[in-house]
């Protein structure tokens, strides 16, 4: 089909469906993001040499339109790469497509520090379009919320780079998991996802890999990538130890840590005894929505950490809701570095509860609504899945900008009630139709749509 009678096609399609000609944003819709992710494979070198017949780029970018597209495995994409492939060459840009046995063989050697500037080449635009902006949080700081997860265990298949948990009747379980780090915000249901950090065996030792440690990469890693951005690490209870918080302020991170009063009992006995000397800010503040519920706070400065580490003062801030139709209030504690004040007390609590982004948006996002977290697309010998694992997550954050930033998106998702139906939806008319871009299948989504409401 030609530009010219592509472009008629286009119109009439808007025409047709009463839809106006939406106006995208140059680097922020999914083909410009698609063409940052086929320049970036570009860049990494191949590492077979002489002549090959499915180039390393074109390899990886038909395991990320896997992921874009949602399909449940490498066998089902195998299947619809065999039936049509001219919409996943045409649109994702690919030579060729390699099959499934070939996919696992070519990227099992890769690297996946690698993959890393992917997620900068799809970053930067959010800076330079002034998304970004809309997410400060506070200070001028952003939300960066981090948190571990599992994504592959089996007491059958491992890898070398799997970890190890031993029962107590000897039984052997191999597993895998990855710390995943995502910029927030409470009033914004997106997120941006940053580059994974993966817990495994560590070449060249023997010893078993562990969350702290993992967290530990990707800080030093964050820092490097994104030097002068000033983040708000908002993490679990398992994060507020002095180690993790002396890293933070060395990297230059702000914090917002979850505390617990059987891990923290000098920290808790001490703010007890702030109240009884009058020494807490307390106040109550009423629901703007719900008049029966109140929220509560009461903050103690410059509190020691813990006995052993009294040079460690952090601002420690109590919330409860008091709501009559709870048998059991809310009840949330939290140590921090920012300044909080009763001005500003009711917005600390709202971003340091939205860590739980991290897990419902970000983890149940990715393992339930198509992208197939804790599915084994394959172990390999070397990367493999953890190359799958980065692929994904691009994926994901590809979905992420569209949703913020592209209003046909936003506009084609909108009419259906799941993700899981609106991705169905996405891969039926990709392999039904033939398609020169991804603007021309949210348009047919839209028509679609249309046709059925007035028919």
């Amino acid at each position: 089909m030609s530009n010219q009678i592509r472009t008629i096609v286009k119109a009439s399609i808007r025409q047709a469906a009463h839809i106006e000609q939406i106006r995208l944003r140059k680097d922020l819709n999914a083909d410009a993001l698609f063409a940052t992710m086929r320049s970036g494979f570009e860049k990494i070198k191949d590492h077979r040499p002489g002549q090959v017949k499915h180039t390393l780029a074109d390899t990886l970018m038909s395991a990320f339109a896997m992921f874009s597209l949602k399909d449940p495995s490498l066998l089902a994409f195998d299947c619809r790469r065999l039936d049509d492939p001219d919409n996943l060459k045409t649109i994702y840009g690919m030579a060729t497509i390699p099959s499934d046995t070939s996919m696992r063989e070519i990227l099992d050697p890769v690297d996946p520090t690698l993959l890393r500037p992917l997620f900068k080449d799809a970053f930067r635009p959010l800076q330079r379009g002034k998304v970004l902006e809309k997410m400060v949080f506070m200070e001028e700081g952003y939300l960066l919320n981090l948190d571990g997860t599992g994504y592959f265990s089996s007491s059958k298949l491992y890898s070398p780079a799997c970890l190890e948990k031993k029962s107590r009747s000897g039984k052997i379980t191999y597993h895998l998991q990855a710390v995943g780090a995502a910029v927030v915000h409470p009033g914004f249901r997106e997120m941006i996802p940053l580059c994974p950090e993966i817990i495994r065996k560590q070449d060249g030792t023997t010893k078993q890999d562990c969350e702290r440690n993992a967290v530990r990469r990707m800080l030093v890693k964050l820092r490097q990538d994104h030097p002068h951005l000033k983040f708000i690490v908002n993490e679990d209870s398992l994060a507020s130890n002095a180690p993790h918080i002396r890293d933070l302020r060395e990297l230059g991170f702000r914090y917002i840590l979850g505390v617990k009063e059987g891990d923290h009992k000098f920290l808790f006995e001490y703010v007890d005894q702030a109240v009884e000397d009058g020494q807490a800010v307390e106040l109550v503040l009423p629901d703007t929505k719900k008049e029966e519920i109140s929220h509560c706070f009461r903050i103690v400065y410059h509190a020691p950490l813990n006995k052993g580490n009294q040079d460690i003062r952090v601002t420690f801030v109590e919330y409860w809701e008091d709501n009559p139709k709870r048998k059991k209030p809310l009840r949330f504690s939290w140590i921090t570095d920012l300044s909080v004040t009763p001005d500003n007390v009711y917005q600390f609590m709202r971003g340091a509860r939205a860590r739980w982004k991290i897990e419902n948006e970000t983890f149940n996002t990715l393992k339930n609504q198509g992208y197939q977290f804790g599915h084994n697309f394959g172990l390999g010998k070397q990367h493999l899945s953890e190359v799958f694992v980065h692929l994904m997550m691009l994926a994901f954050l590809v979905d992420q900008i569209q949703q913020l930033c592209c209003p046909l998106f936003k506009a084609a998702r909108k009419l259906y009630r799941t993700n899981r139906s609106f991705w169905e939806k996405v891969r039926y008319h990709f392999y039904g139709y033939v398609l020169k871009t991804m603007e021309e299948l949210y348009y047919t989504l839209l028509l679609a749509r249309r046709r059925n409401l007035t028919s």
